[in-house]
């Protein structure tokens, strides 16, 4: 699919775009083209940009997570957006499918993570631990449809792979998310979990700014799209 049909937002400052699962952000140890190498590229054609294209990655997304991801376009935006990110201006909603019912309709989750960076695996802690970061989100759920429930969650801390092992903690696995006790994988290799809206103040004009992406096409959100 071109790119061009998944641009949630672009200006002078800023480029947001709809991440599909599966793809990378940033470039890793794969080698894959990384979200922000396509986009880079399109920019190039679309405005015939000589020379290098400059475009900062302001946050990331887990490579089977989908939705809004935001780049800067200026040296000067992504200093800007990584500072609202930094110090928690932004809002960002997400939505989760989980098979198992929560046992309370909304609620807080309060842990201190850790990551093992060998296996790439975060396990979480009920009470404070010296060597975890403290991460929070709030969680309610939207809808139930076939046995399987939508969740919206809005996470006040950014930890690397916070939502994923925070729900996985109350009993509520993500979809498709076995490295944190889904069972099985899902056919696209995607897991549930889907960046559906980021608020902010743009960087350069102090407007407020909402960005929402579309949901993807599968089994499991086609029960709620």
């Amino acid at each position: 699919m071109d790119i061009s049909t998944r641009i949630l937002y672009e200006d002078n400052h800023l480029l947001a775009v709809n991440k599909r699962a599966g793809e990378l952000v940033q470039g890793d140890e794969t080698g894959d083209e990384p979200l922000v190498e396509t986009c880079k590229k399109y920019i190039k054609e679309k405005y015939n940009k000589p020379g290098d294209v400059f475009l900062g990655v302001v946050h990331r997304l887990d490579r089977p997570v989908s939705g809004v991801v935001i780049f800067g376009r200026t040296s000067k935006a992504l200093e800007r957006m990584n500072e609202q990110f930094r110090e928690r201006e932004t809002k960002k909603t997400y939505w989760a499918i989980v098979r198992s019912k929560p046992q309370h309709q909304s609620g807080t989750l309060v842990h201190w993570l850790i990551k093992n960076e060998k296996n790439n695996k975060v396990t979480a802690y009920a009470r404070e631990n010296k060597d975890g970061q403290r991460s929070e989100l709030s969680y309610r759920v939207i809808k139930s449809q076939s046995g399987y429930f939508l969740l919206e969650v809005n996470p006040l801390t950014g930890r690397p792979h916070q939502i994923r092992v925070q729900l996985a903690s109350m009993g509520c696995p993500i979809v498709g998310d076995v490295k944190y006790g889904a069972e099985q994988p899902n056919a696209d290799h995607s897991i549930c979990l889907h960046a559906r809206r980021l608020q902010f103040v743009h960087p350069v004009k102090k407007e407020p700014v909402s960005i929402e992406a579309p949901l993807p096409k599968n089994e499991f959100w086609n029960l709620f799209s």
